[in-house]
């Protein structure tokens, strides 16, 4: 499991304590409980039915450890960080005096299914791109107060590059990632060349020029200017064109011939290497998934890295938690039971 200090994920202790992002019924249910003095010992496993990497285990049990009044009632048996895992297969078992954890069902279940959706759709867009670079760039597609836990989840799910400093707030060693955008160069009159420069000018060496190449929609001819102007400080060049236009250089008709087409990462490339400069990198980005890399990847489009945004958001895998055993003995549902598993660890 992940190293850190179960604090370094910021919960709010005492507002979980009390039951305040919990569904009703599980903090009724405690309340019962206590009430009532009934302590039962339960095993309560927890699995998704979909075939994932599972992530958020570590975030999952420091809800639970600080979330519980009574953290020494119970133990939790758990995969790790990261670990495949396929339908039904049991990520964790809490086992203890469910009086002691009941009301944090909600946060616990809502942790893996939102750590784990995002590890395992990066994981299917970094196997489609077959070993080139992907950069996470989805923060501006959700609430920013999920970037760090997302950031660790694509981590996790083999990302190159994460665009903000709270993306990689849980990462040690980790910096965010970033480009040019069309925000400075519009503050440059829409001039790419200006703005590029400004940025270089400014900008710690260490930093990686790479700049949005497609501001006038032209962007072979934008990339040689760009090129021309910062010479070998330029990293590469990203192309975003909107899914509606056609770049100027794009000669083909028909929907597949607009946006980020293959025919227009040929054209830049082409654009590029007869201008001399064959070092400069491509990155696309721009309503890219899975399938979409897929494609081009098998027409050898010449690409050297992805940006992703929204996509990664698309797919949800939800988590179920049961109760499978009450005071050692079979206890569940019907079309439950307990499903042992020796791949998991004790972790509390």
């Amino acid at each position: 499991m992940t190293k850190f200090s179960s604090r370094a994920f910021g919960l709010p202790v005492s507002q979980i304590r009390q039951g305040l992002f919990s569904d009703k019924y599980f903090v009724r249910t405690r309340t019962i409980l206590e009430k009532d003095r009934r302590h039962p010992d339960v095993v309560m496993q927890v699995f998704c039915k979909k075939s994932a990497i599972v992530c958020g285990l570590s975030e999952a049990a420091a809800c639970l450890k600080l979330g519980s009044s009574h953290p020494k009632r119970f133990r939790i048996y758990a995969l790790r960080d990261g670990d495949r895992v396929k339908p039904w297969e049991t990520v964790m078992h809490i086992v203890g005096d469910y009086a002691s954890f009941a009301h944090l069902e909600t946060l616990y279940l809502g942790i893996l299914s939102r750590r784990t959706s995002v590890a395992t759709a990066v994981r299917e867009v970094v196997k489609a791109v077959s070993g080139k670079p992907v950069l996470f760039f989805s923060a501006r597609f959700d609430h920013y107060l999920n970037q760090p836990g997302d950031g660790y989840a694509a981590a996790l799910g083999g990302v190159s590059g994460l665009s903000t400093d709270a993306n990689v707030f849980w990462l040690k060693g980790k910096q965010s990632f970033g480009t040019i955008p069309h925000g400075l160069i519009a503050a440059y009159g829409g001039d790419t060349v200006k703005a590029s420069l400004a940025f270089d000018r400014y900008m710690p060496k260490s930093i990686k020029r790479i700049v949005l190449v497609d501001f006038k929609n032209d962007c072979a001819r934008t990339s040689v200017e760009v090129a021309q102007a910062l010479g070998r400080g330029l990293w590469g060049v990203r192309l975003d064109t909107a899914r509606e236009i056609r770049d100027l250089s794009v000669k083909g008709r028909g929907p597949q011939s607009k946006g980020v087409s293959a025919e227009l990462v040929r054209n830049v490339r082409q654009a590029l290497d007869r201008a001399g400069f064959p070092w400069v990198r491509i990155i696309i980005s721009g309503g890219f998934d899975a399938e979409r890399i897929r494609g081009f990847v098998r027409q050898r489009v010449p690409l050297d890295a992805v940006g992703v945004g929204s996509s990664f958001y698309r797919d949800r895998i939800d988590f179920t938690a049961d109760i499978v055993k009450l005071n050692g003995k079979p206890c569940a549902k019907v079309g439950r039971r307990f499903r042992p598993n020796r791949r998991l660890k004790r972790i509390h």
